[in-house]
C-alpha cells in the first residue's frame, strides 16, 4: 500500500520559476504542517531527468519485484512531526524507498538503519519491508534533502537546489521540538548546512567540515535552542561490507545523537 493517497500531478511539469505554484519553493511555503507538506511533495515533478528515471525504473523494475507495483514518486519524510531527532540520508533508492515509498524502505541500508534504531529503543521492530508493516520511530524522523531516486545514485547539484525547500521546510516546522540532526553520508552534511541557515539558525565561517562522528553547533537567530548536527558515513552497502562503518560504529553514533537530543536510548 503506498503511504500516502494523493491525486495524480497535473499535466506539464513546473516551470523554472519559485513562484509556479507547483515549483517546490511556492508548494512548500503552502504547507502548515508536516503532513499537508508530506502529502503535497509527493505530487513534485519539478526535476524532468527524476521524473523519467523513477518512472522508468518502475516501469522496468527488478527481477525480484515483478509483482511491486512501485511507488514510483518522490517519497516523503517518516517519523513523527515533534521528533528532537532527524536523521537525514541522501535521496530514495532506485528499488528501495522509489519501490516501497517509505524513506529506507525495502533495501539494505535501511535493513541496517532500522535495526541499530530498534536496539537502541527507537524503533518497534528491527525491519522495515513496506509500508503498513508495522514500523513506528520513537522520537525520530528520517528525511532526505532530495526526495526522487536519482540515476546512479548521484543527484546533480542542481536537482539537490530545487528539492530544497521541501526539506526546508520540513525543519522549520520541526523547530519547536527539533535539537539534533545526524547527516548519514557528505551529501547529506553539505546539502544541510544551507537549510539549517534557512530555517532559522546561524552556520559559521568557515563551513565545518564532514566526518564521521564530527559534531557541528548552530545557535538560532531568535535566542532559541541552538541544534547540533553529527555526521555519520552513510549506511550503504559500499561502507558497511567494506568496514568503513560498522554496527559497533552505527550504533555508538546513533546513541551519542539521540542523547543529545534529549532521548534515552537503550
Amino acid at each position: 500500500m503506498p503511504p500516502l493517497a494523493v491525486p495524480p500531478s497535473p499535466a506539464g511539469d513546473p516551470a523554472d520559476d519559485p513562484d509556479d505554484p507547483r515549483h517546490p519553493a511556492a508548494a512548500a511555503a503552502r504547507a502548515d504542517g508536516l503532513t499537508p507538506l508530506d502529502r503535497v511533495v509527493t505530487g513534485c515533478r519539478a526535476c524532468p531527468r527524476l521524473v523519467a528515471w523513477r518512472e522508468e525504473t518502475a516501469r522496468t523494475k527488478r527481477r525480484a519485484y515483478q509483482d511491486w507495483d512501485y511507488w514510483a514518486r518522490p517519497v516523503p519524510g517518516f517519523g513523527p512531526p515533534d521528533a528532537p531527532l532527524v536523521l537525514v540520508g541522501l535521496a530514495p533508492a532506485a528499488h528501495g524507498a522509489n519501490r516501497t515509498g517509505r524513506i529506507f524502505t525495502g533495501d539494505p541500508s535501511g535493513d541496517l538503519l532500522y535495526a541499530a534504531l530498534y536496539d537502541l529503543g527507537l524503533a518497534n521492530r528491527p525491519e522495515s519491508v513496506r509500508h503498513g508493516d508495522g514500523l513506528e520511530l520513537f522520537g525520530v524522523r528520517i528525511t532526505d534533502p532530495v526526495r526522487c531516486a536519482p540515476p546512479d545514485n548521484k543527484p546533480s547539484t542542481a536537482e539537490r537546489d530545487t528539492c530544497r525547500p521541501w526539506i526546508t521546510r520540513e525543519l522549520e516546522l520541526m523547530r519547536p521540538t527539533v535539537r539534533t540532526v545526524v547527516a548519514l553520508g557528505g551529501f547529506a552534511w553539505q546539502a544541510m548546512l544551507p537549510v539549517i541557515a534557512d530555517a532559522g539558525w546561524l552556520v559559521s565561517r568557515p563551513r565545518p567540515a564532514f566526518g564521521h562522528a564530527a559534531l557541528a553547533r548552530f545557535p538560532a537567530h531568535d535566542g532559541g535552542p541552538e541544534l547540533r548536527m553529527y555526521g555519520c558515513y552513510h549506511v550503504s552497502p559500499r561502507n558497511t561490507n567494506t568496514g568503513r562503518l560498522t554496527p559497533t560504529m552505527l550504533h555508538d553514533l546513533l546513541r551519542e545523537a539521540a542523547r543529545s537530543a534529549g532521548l534515552a536510548p537503550r
